[in-house]
């Protein structure tokens, strides 16, 4: 992962070129939920996924978004209304059966290029300037670390993930 940059500095006159030595093909791919409900403080659940997958492949199938469902319903204890991105897993055919068949579950579909009223886009700008922020990682272990301890503190911040849904336009309460 190339470091993000939040600042630098250099003389009057001269472009700033920061160094980034190689260039990694590993990946690490990060489902998340922000989750609102009136009269109770917002939550975050996350799944970080890296690519050392068995069967190779590099980022979440429909299979692991419908875990990560499943878990957010266990762990929410009620109906979940899901707004989402076009993505494609969001999209597959197994996916749309999965939600058929569950009555606990409402999704409406954003429109296309429209990361602005998604709040889990606001979640990943949070993590970018703050826990890898001018951060030049390791290994891949130590990316993971550092998002998975940046999405722990994320958890507990009820106010930032308030933030994340204003931001959108989009009203927490039901009308």
């Amino acid at each position: 992962m190339t470091p993000p940059t939040t600042r630098t500095w250099a003389r009057r006159g001269r472009t700033p070129i920061v160094r980034v030595r190689g260039r990694s093909r590993r990946r690490l791919s990060i489902a998340a939920l922000t989750c609102y409900k009136p009269g109770q403080p917002s939550r975050l659940i996350y799944r970080p996924r890296a690519d050392t997958r068995p069967d190779g492949r590099k980022s979440f199938a429909w299979t692991d978004y419908r875990d990560l469902l499943q878990a957010a319903h266990q762990q929410l204890g009620g109906p979940i209304v899901l707004v989402w991105d076009n993505l494609n897993t969001h999209l597959a055919a197994g996916m749309r059966r999965y939600i058929a068949d569950r009555d606990w579950l409402t999704v409406y579909q954003l429109p296309s290029y429209a990361p602005d009223l998604n709040p889990v886009e606001g979640i990943w700008s949070v993590l970018r300037r703050t826990t890898t922020a001018n951060r030049a990682f390791t290994d891949p272990e130590d990316l993971i670390a550092a998002v998975r301890r940046g999405l722990r503190q994320l958890q507990y911040r009820p106010d930032v993930l308030d933030g994340c849904l204003t931001g959108t336009g989009l009203v927490r309460t039901p009308p």
